[in-house]
């Protein structure tokens, strides 16, 4: 994955300007002359280095619980709280906010198995939870102490002491699932950098803020989804293309909301980039579509739908029955950034959305896509 990234970059800055050729340079060789260059380098390879050993930590572990059938019996009783009398009340509370707040996702959970549905509405409903802390109406009274409050929260129902309905459902499904605590963790830990930055100074530390808020996700996801029995492929390869579609799917939000995240102040786009465009947060605010902005965003969407292209190749890898809601998500969410470039690169005052016709004729070509069988590809770590 590390090397995905820097090649990646290497291809986004490839026609610059002087100075963008400098850069491109100082990325291709560990031997610059320039000591701040050398730092630079060492420091976002050290980020990038970073969201990879997270990948390969729960691809290990989530590979250990599936070789121990031990662990899997195992499993924490659930307190149900307050007036909560079963858990299919906790799942239909899950489903219900599900329905009536993330749409698109909740359209593509009706593609999952019953059992595996619920178990996606549990893990969709804590992470808008988790975002609402932050971007909800309550958002201006938040603090790190509030959040120290959740993490314990989440601890508490992974161990099956759930606090409210929510809870019991997510308590439920990780007790069904080998799901690990950690992308939970960090998902949190992205809304403590939205606590304490609201710039970015180039990719690399905006990829792992994207880790954070969205790559975790297909982490959570990737155990309730399953692995193909017939899948050679390794636990590493599916969670870093877990991964990395969750990140295609932020870079495209970031890239559609522009204009809302700049009157919140918010601009989530690389400032160095920006700068080598002869563009800054000036340019951001007045939201003015220019020959300068349109060559920023060519490059911008070409990195996103790089990040989709990633993330297809492990798509196959899952279960037969995930590969279809997994495929119509990646598909009609990489049309948004067709959408985008119809609307000549207006991101400031035009929402680019797909349209419902575009989205019925996504969903068969998304399922003709389920059903080519995995790589069998072998390798010393790959599932039992």
């Amino acid at each position: 994955m590390s090397r995905f990234v820097l090649a990646e970059r290497l291809r986004v800055s490839g026609h610059r300007s002087k100075t963008g050729r400098s850069q491109k340079l100082r990325w291709c060789s560990i031997s610059s002359t320039s000591s701040a260059a050398d730092e630079e380098a060492t420091a976002a390879e050290s980020l990038v280095q970073r969201v990879n050993s997270m990948v390969l930590k729960q691809a290990a572990l989530v590979s250990e619980r599936l070789r121990s059938e031990a662990n899997l019996k195992v499993k924490p009783d659930i307190f149900l709280p307050g007036t909560l009398s079963r858990l299919d009340d906790a799942y239909d509370r899950c489903r219900e906010v599900c329905a009536e707040n993330a749409t698109n996702f909740y359209l593509g959970t009706l593609l999952l198995t019953p059992e595996r549905r619920r178990a996606m509405w549990a893990i969709g409903v804590w992470c808008r939870r988790t975002d609402d802390l932050v971007d909800g109406p309550n958002a201006s009274l938040l603090t790190p102490h509030a959040l120290d409050r959740w993490e314990s929260k989440l601890e508490e129902l992974f161990e099956g002491r759930p606090f409210d309905a929510f809870d019991a459902a997510l308590s439920d499904t990780v007790a069904k699932y080998p799901v690990d605590i950690q992308p939970f963790k960090d998902l949190i830990e992205g809304m403590r950098m939205d606590l304490r930055k609201s710039r970015y100074k180039n990719f690399d530390e905006l990829y792992l803020y994207c880790y954070h808020v969205a790559g975790t996700v297909g982490l959570m996801s990737v155990p309730v989804c399953g692995i193909a029995p017939d899948s050679r492929a390794t636990m590493e390869s599916v969670y870093s293309a877990a991964s990395a579609l969750g990140t295609a799917l932020q870079l495209t939000n970031i890239l559609m909301d522009v204009g809302e995240d700049a009157r919140r102040g918010r601009i989530y786009l690389p400032q160095d980039e920006l700068a080598q465009a002869g563009l800054s947060d000036d340019d951001i605010f007045a939201g003015k579509v220019t020959d300068k902005w349109r060559y920023f965003m060519k490059n911008q969407i070409k990195r996103a739908r790089m990040f989709y292209d990633e993330a297809e190749k492990g798509v196959n890898a899952l279960n037969t029955a995930s590969r279809w809601p997994v495929w119509a998500s990646l598909l009609l969410y990489r049309q948004i950034l067709d959408e985008i470039e119809a609307n000549d690169y207006n991101n400031f005052t035009r929402k680019a959305r797909v349209s419902k016709v575009k989205k019925l004729a996504t969903l068969p070509i998304a399922f003709a896509k389920s059903l080519i069988a995995p790589a069998r590809t072998s390798s010393p770590l790959i599932k039992e």
